[in-house]
């Protein structure tokens, strides 16, 4: 007895629909076996296609890959200020360039205890708190220096800075809200491009080297090289920016700004962070 039937395709599998008259004659019987004979060869030759359309079909599915966890850093004291008359503020999505740019280690134990001047309760806390505290630090470095306006140029009478700048040519020139200068593509493998950005008007928001996140993520580099590969302190005599020179009048500047670091960094609340 046999019915004829049809191969179909069910999702990613074939199966064998059977339809039409009972036969019952033994002829029947003897189409029967050459039928399942037929079918049995025709699903055994496609199982192994359908099998690797399957596997293209589930490679081919886009994978999202969950990134870190981040927070929005309070605004720092300038921050508060500049919102209030109308001038430049801190865009909140610096925020998450700082944070997602941190490596690892800047969320480890690996930094420096003086940290904790500023975020007492730091290596207790989750990463993401870390990380809000690392974009607050440099919201308030970028107060200190730049007044949080991403376009500012300046020029140093000071010994040390009035140096030809190996990538220019020229005197160096701080730029951005870091204050960074083009040698610093060099030293720390920063993102500027001076053959750009010199056929550009020095004060030109498309200059790299003007471009919040190609400065913010070069000043995380620079911390970097500071705290984790030299093992210095957070705050350093011989660090790269002279607000964080302790006892100078331009850490004092800085110090200021670091006076609404993230809730999670302190012990208890209302306790003031040290601002010597």
């Amino acid at each position: 007895m046999f019915r004829e039937g049809s191969l179909q395709r069910r999702g990613c599998g074939w199966h064998l629909v059977v339809e039409g008259p009972v036969q019952t004659k033994c002829k029947g019987a003897q189409m029967n076996r050459g039928l399942r004979f037929v079918v049995a060869l025709v699903v055994g030759m496609a199982a192994p296609i359908m099998a690797a359309g399957c596997e293209k079909h589930k490679e081919a599915q886009p994978t999202t890959v969950p990134g870190p966890a981040t927070k929005p850093a309070p605004p720092t004291p300038i921050d508060v200020k500049k919102e209030e008359v109308g001038g430049p503020t801190w865009d909140p999505e610096w925020d998450k360039i700082v944070e997602l740019a941190l490596p690892p280690a800047m969320l480890s134990g690996q930094v420096p205890h003086d940290v904790r001047r500023f975020c007492p309760e730091f290596y207790g806390m989750a990463e993401a708190d870390k990380r809000a505290f690392w974009a607050y630090f440099f919201q308030a470095l970028a107060g200190a220096e730049a007044g949080l306006e991403p376009t500012v140029q300046a020029k140093h009478a000071q010994p040390e800075m009035a140096v030809k700048d190996e990538v220019t040519g020229h005197q160096s020139r701080t730029s951005g809200l870091l204050q960074l200068t083009y040698g610093d593509q060099k030293r720390y493998g920063c993102d500027f491009d001076w053959d750009h950005d010199k056929t550009l008007k020095i004060d030109d928001p498309d200059r790299t080297i003007l471009q919040p996140k190609n400065n913010l993520e070069c000043g995380v580099k620079i911390l970097d090289r500071q705290l984790i590969e030299k093992r210095k302190p957070l705050l350093w005599a011989s660090g790269y920016w002279s607000t964080l020179h302790p006892g100078t009048l331009s850490y004092r500047v800085f110090a200021k700004q670091m006076t609404n670091v993230p809730a999670a960094c302190r012990v208890e609340s209302g306790r003031k962070v040290a601002s010597r």
